[in-house]
């Protein structure tokens, strides 16, 4: 069974999408549609524009929601057993499975970025990379010590790959406890927010409000969502954990191993970059 799998945020390079642009009429009327759609040339910072001017979450999310989609659609007779993204991925997998058209897709994707932006101006907050610790439950123990500051799990990546999400504070005090505990490689990442954490709850309810708007489609196969690491087809289901996924743990490894479980022996991924490629081989490793 084929598993698509469709990458998030941190994808993003200069001049993506550019070739598939040149390649396809339906590419060139899809980044039409687009511009229309966003109001702004996302084309055109996509193909020329800087690393800085494609880090601007309002650009980033759908400049990597687009290159997924427009890709998949080039795609001829492809017809997924299992779809899945990682965070941000899941709109283009919810795309892929017929449980949004890419129209309404990329709407929820902009609400979803400006939000997010929004809830990141708030509270001073960021994510650091926690590597070749001994167990998750060891770092989740040390993330439930700080009690003053906001501090979780954020991205269970891979095995010996998890993300921690919160406040500036709150992440510099769980790297020095982190250090502490003898685990050495703990990396702050170059994000300018606390993603997948309860300081994104006012980000949850503005994207909240666009999803119940949105007409979700029965899916033509499941999608195994960040959320509950589950195959999934109801489209109420689908929602409240689209929702939820904002302010919950990405369980990545998780919905891996259950996709395998469920009979994936193939997981191609669709998008720019080979991240999950990578995470995929050492979750079955």
């Amino acid at each position: 069974m084929k598993a698509y799998v469709f990458p998030g945020q941190g994808s993003q390079y200069t001049g993506m999408g550019k070739d598939l642009f040149e390649q396809s009429e339906t590419a060139r009327q899809m980044f039409h549609r687009a511009n229309e759609i966003l109001g702004f040339d996302i084309s055109k910072i996509m193909f020329e524009g800087t690393d800085e001017e494609l880090k601007q979450t309002k650009v980033t999310q759908p400049a990597v929601f687009l290159h997924s989609v427009i890709s998949f659609a080039l795609q001829e007779n492809v017809r997924p057993d299992m779809v899945a993204g990682h965070s941000l991925g899941e709109f283009s997998a919810l795309v892929a499975n017929q449980t949004l058209n890419f129209e309404d897709a990329l709407k929820l994707v902009s609400v979803r970025a400006l939000a997010m932006q929004k809830a990141c101006e708030l509270v001073p907050s960021t994510m650091a990379a926690v590597l070749n610790y001994e167990s998750e439950a060891q770092i989740e123990a040390i993330c439930a010590e700080i009690k003053d500051e906001v501090v979780v799990a954020a991205n269970y990546n891979a095995p010996g790959q998890l993300v921690i999400s919160g406040s500036v504070k709150g992440i510099d005090e769980a790297m020095e406890k982190i250090k502490a505990a003898g685990i050495r490689k703990v990396i702050k990442l170059p994000v300018g927010g606390a993603f997948h954490s309860p300081l994104m709850e006012p980000a949850r309810k503005e994207l909240a409000e666009a999803i119940y708007q949105t007409k979700f489609n029965t899916p033509v196969c499941a999608v195994y969502q960040n959320v509950s690491a589950k195959a999934e087809t109801n489209p109420d289901v689908i929602k409240e954990n689209l929702i939820a996924q904002l302010t919950s743990p990405v369980r990545w490894t998780q919905s891996v191993k259950q996709m395998a479980t469920d009979g994936a022996t193939e997981f191609i991924e669709v998008g720019p970059g080979v991240v999950l490629q990578g995470l995929v081989k050492k979750i079955l490793a």
